[in-house]
Parts: structure tokens; C-alpha cells; sequence
């Protein structure tokens, strides 16, 4: 369940489960918003026809932002048939800008490295907050439930 957001119009710290009904009707709320999701189904759908069971939602689309830029998620590696997975999700040149033109968003493998300075995961890393470290909270998606 997507908790309420904190008064930073954040999610509280921790991974919090939801369903795509659940995603859609809590963060679908404007048309910017909605085609955000397209691209993310999008991307989703792909993920798991590649073998993909869990994908951690993140970034400004999931706090109170009216209109937020992206999208940003990590996908978990295992049981994931690389042969399978759209060449497009392991792309990370020009600021993933192929990511962004398909799925207009950014995903990235969960168990790698967040940046070359530090040994924190992108699953790790997208749970501090980037202004100040500060734990805050992001939405794990289980697709063996996808639609």
C-alpha cells in the first residue's frame, strides 16, 4: 500500500508494495502524470517478458510533484534473460536519453553501483533522499502480480 506522503511530500522511509490499480489511481492524478505511467507500463511489460520479477519505483514522480519530469526505477537483476531484455534498458549514454525517448523514464539495474564515488546500489541509493541523505520511502512493484 502507497503510505501518505511526509511533509516533504515524500514517501515515508522504506519499500511499500503496491499494485498497478493501486499506482495509477494514487499517482495517475494529472494527464502528465498518466503518460508517465503509459511509458511506464511500457517499460514494464518489457522488463517482464525478459524475466523480471521485481521493479522499485522512484524519483519525483512519486512524491507530491504536480508534474514531475520522469520517471525513475531499478529493476531487479535476477532471473532476467538478458537475451530477452530490450537492449534499450541497458543504454545509459546521453543521460539515458533512448530510455527516456521509449519508456520516458530512467531504469536502471538495482544491483549496480549508483555512481563510480560510492558502493551504494541504485536499489540503496534511491532511498536517500538526494537533497540531504535522509531516508525516505519508494514503491516496489511485483510483476508476477503485473497485469
Amino acid at each position: 500500500m502507497i503510505p501518505s506522503f511526509d511533509e516533504f511530500g515524500r514517501l515515508p522511509s522504506g519499500v511499500h508494495k503496491a499494485d498497478w490499480c493501486e499506482i495509477t489511481g494514487r499517482l495517475g492524478t494529472n494527464p502528465r502524470r498518466r503518460l508517465l505511467l503509459e511509458g511506464l507500463k511500457t517499460a514494464l511489460d518489457s522488463l517482464r517478458a525478459a524475466g523480471c520479477q521485481r521493479v522499485y519505483l522512484d524519483g519525483s514522480f512519486v512524491t507530491a510533484k504536480e508534474h514531475p519530469a520522469d520517471f525513475d526505477a531499478c529493476w531487479d537483476v535476477q532471473g532476467v534473460d538478458a537475451t530477452r531484455l530490450d537492449p534499450v534498458l541497458l543504454d545509459f549514454s546521453a543521460q539515458r536519453a533512448k530510455q527516456k525517448a521509449k519508456y520516458s523514464g530512467e531504469l536502471f539495474p538495482a544491483q549496480s553501483n549508483a555512481t563510480p564515488n560510492t558502493l551504494a546500489t541504485f536499489l540503496e541509493f534511491f532511498q536517500a533522499a538526494k537533497e540531504d541523505g535522509s531516508p525516505k520511502g519508494i514503491i516496489l512493484i511485483d510483476l508476477g502480480r503485473f497485469p
